[in-house]
């Protein structure tokens, strides 16, 4: 019987396309890619101005976080998928001999992605991306906070794929609390850790295996020998993009007592340079992406001294760059997920290490330092999901590196090769021939075990 989700998606008519075998061909896989990326660039235009509909963004950084990088993205996997679908050859054990060996890539089948709203073509996208290539059907499911991006999706996604291979569906949290109760092969969240959780107790019920991509409070460390103007530039441009809604900004700055009053002055230049005068929305910069948010953001803003910024105009839903003191309450122990950054002061690294490693480890965590014995301390004293020395938000950056995060901030990893594997199940595989059948492993065993011992042991 047909599964239907929301207005006409029937998932058992999706399974019955994966079980004709449709998607699995190399050759196929490579067709939908060209044509995700020859759709995409012939309606760059229209996505960049849904971007900027739905949250604010200026051409340039819409480019450069979200379609520059899609794009990217699928010219990496084209060029390499022919080699990650071929089998992999493995070298037999001694007990496996005369036969071969060898790993299979397969696809996993049904897949639901489910995004957010901070980054709504790029987050839908790069994932679709791997689930593609390694041949599954998807379904995905966008944020209602970004329809413009959504609607956008919706119809590009439908004049480039059949309707079993890649669908979207619409809709509020209760349509994809209705998703959760399907049975699926595969799901992807990306989102809060707080969703998070449900999904994985929706996938649990199933046994559905999932990657979750969450997020956490990131800090950035600034030690006594940072080289500053840069560290403060770096720290600045991450935090601030996407007015602040980026899982891996820097959530907070925990900076060296002897630096912190340069490090202010230094970050008062900055966002003068990089946004004028702060007291009205600046050109390029993003908004609060929705009313309940921009009053989240405000109350968080209570818990702190502000020393720089602190506009805000409800009507455009703009809070400025704020940098604050004396953080306390939920500014401290929950993601920010906005452009508020608490600056704490610590003397010694222990200091600093103690600060982070008293919440759950972070999606990412920045170091500045020109000691390569300092930076090589923290690396090892404060796990995360991803590091980058002296700069913020790189590591994302690259299909050729994973991108995941660590326990409460995240399940998995993806991302070009990382990708493929994600939406892949890896079938181990043993070709036996049966012209030699060797009769150690067949009872009776009187008299063989000093000779399974020397073949195994």
């Amino acid at each position: 019987m047909a599964t239907t989700v929301g207005e006409g998606i029937e998932l058992g008519a999706m399974r019955a396309f994966f079980a004709e075998g449709v998607t699995r061909p190399l050759q196929v896989r490579l067709r939908y890619l060209t044509a995700l990326e020859k759709a995409i660039r012939q309606r760059e235009g229209e996505i960049l101005a849904a971007l900027h509909q739905d949250l604010g963004k200026s051409a340039f950084e819409g480019y450069a976080t979200e379609v520059g990088l899609v794009l990217e993205e699928l010219r990496y996997v084209r060029r390499r998928l022919p080699k990650w679908v071929r089998p992999k050859r493995v070298w037999p054990s001694l007990a496996q001999l005369p036969g071969q060996a060898y790993i299979q890539y397969e696809p996993r089948g049904l897949v639901l992605i489910l995004s957010p709203w901070n980054y709504p073509f790029q987050l839908l996208m790069m994932p679709l991306i791997g689930a593609l290539a390694a041949g599954n059907v998807v379904v995905l499911k966008p944020s209602e906070f970004a329809s413009a991006t959504a609607a956008l999706v919706e119809d590009l996604i439908r004049q480039t794929f059949p309707p079993d291979y890649v669908r979207v569906v619409q809709g509020d949290a209760q349509v994809a609390a209705a998703l959760l109760e399907q049975d699926w092969d595969y799901i992807f969240f990306t989102g809060s850790t707080r969703v998070g959780r449900v999904v994985a107790e929706a996938a649990a019920k199933r046994l559905i295996p999932y990657t979750l991509e969450l997020g956490g409070k990131s800090p950035a460390i600034v030690e006594a020998d940072a080289h500053l103007p840069v560290a403060v530039r770096r720290i600045a441009w991450g935090k601030w993009i996407n007015a602040g809604q980026t899982c891996i900004a820097p959530d907070y700055v925990l900076v060296h007592e002897s630096q912190r009053e340069a490090f202010l002055a230094e970050l008062e230049k900055t966002l003068t340079r990089f946004y004028g005068d702060l007291s009205r929305p600046p050109a390029d910069y993003g908004r609060v992406v929705h009313r309940a948010h921009y009053e989240r953001l405000l109350r968080l803003m209570s818990q702190g001294q502000i020393l720089l910024g602190g506009y805000t105009d409800p009507q455009a839903l703009y809070i400025s760059p704020t940098v604050l003191r004396d953080p306390h309450g939920e500014l401290m122990e929950e993601e920010i997920f906005g452009p508020l950054l608490p600056v704490l002061t610590f003397r010694k690294p222990e200091e600093a290490v103690a600060q982070v490693r008293r919440l759950p480890p972070p999606l990412a965590v920045y170091i500045f330092s020109e000691s390569a014995e300092r930076q090589r301390f923290y690396l090892e004293a404060l796990p995360s999901g991803g590091a980058c020395v002296n700069d913020t938000l790189m590591h994302i950056g690259s299909s050729r590196l994973p991108f995941g995060g660590l326990r409460q901030s995240g399940i998995g990893r993806y991302h070009g090769w990382y990708s493929f594997e994600t939406f892949s199940h890896a079938r181990s595989v043993v070709k036996t021939p049966t012209w030699v059948d060797l009769p150690l492993r067949y009872p009776p065993f009187k008299n063989k075990l000093g000779l399974i011992r020397r073949i195994l042991g």
